[in-house]
């Protein structure tokens, strides 16, 4: 399966508005696996770049000024991206630009040269809700080094935005861990599977299901009654009693 993590940085904040990408980072994955085949582009947006969008990635003008417009990497870039699967954080956004990129050429919408979008900023909320969901903020969480993330830049997020994912959608793997040794010193581990041992199971006391079913009451009020579980509990029961 081959994915690529895309990252842009902007004139401004609206397409519509005639802000242009200034600069695209594209990481390749290949079966959840860096190839480094990145793509990395700045562009020169024939514009100005507003106050609020360069103290955020700092990129001028007069860095931009003898860069390639899209128009001339366009062929490459839509090339580079076709059947893949996108990783995007907040994709709307970036997707917002590119399409209005590849619309002034006469090009689609960038859904149609991809296999699928993938939106983390999505994922994220779902599995941290109410948490900052920011990719600095994933970083932290993940323990994935941001430390050279003074301004945004396209290629430095995507390649973080990688570890990100890959973190994200790993799941446990196996059942063994590292554990210090005993008098060999403190930075000595050994390797244990806990695959050999029979571990207990502690079932939820009848207090613990009824506080249990409680909250899934509420749960299934507050969204009127349309809860998966509430549809799915005829199906189960059934296939208990047959």
């Amino acid at each position: 399966m081959r994915q690529i993590v895309l990252d842009t940085e902007t004139t401004g904040l609206s397409p519509q508005d005639g802000d242009r990408i200034i600069e695209i980072g594209c990481v390749e994955l290949v079966n959840r696996q860096l190839t480094h085949n990145n793509r990395h582009f700045y562009l020169n947006p024939e514009r100005d770049i507003h106050e609020d969008a360069l103290r955020v990635h700092g990129i001028t003008l007069e860095f931009l000024a003898d860069k390639p417009r899209f128009a001339d990497i366009a062929a490459e870039l839509a090339d580079y991206l076709q059947g893949a699967e996108l990783i995007i954080h907040n994709a709307p956004f970036d997707l917002g630009f590119l399409d209005a990129e590849f619309g002034r050429l006469g090009l689609g919408p960038t859904r149609r040269l991809v296999r699928g979008v993938i939106d983390t900023l999505v994922m994220a909320k779902e599995m941290w809700p109410g948490k900052r969901n920011g990719l600095d903020a994933l970083c932290d969480r993940l323990g994935v080094d941001n430390s050279g993330r003074q301004l945004h830049g396209a290629l430095l997020d995507a390649e973080l935005l990688a570890d990100v994912y890959i973190y994200m959608t790993r799941g446990q793997e196996s059942l063994v861990i590292e554990v210090p040794m005993p008098g060999a010193g403190g930075d000595a581990l050994a390797r244990r599977d806990l695959s050999t041992f029979a571990l207990p199971v502690l079932r939820a006391s009848d207090a613990e299901c009824a506080e249990h079913e409680a909250v899934l009451a509420a749960l299934d009020k507050e969204s009127k009654g349309r809860t998966v579980w509430r549809r799915l509990e005829p199906a189960v029961q059934a296939d208990a009693g047959g």
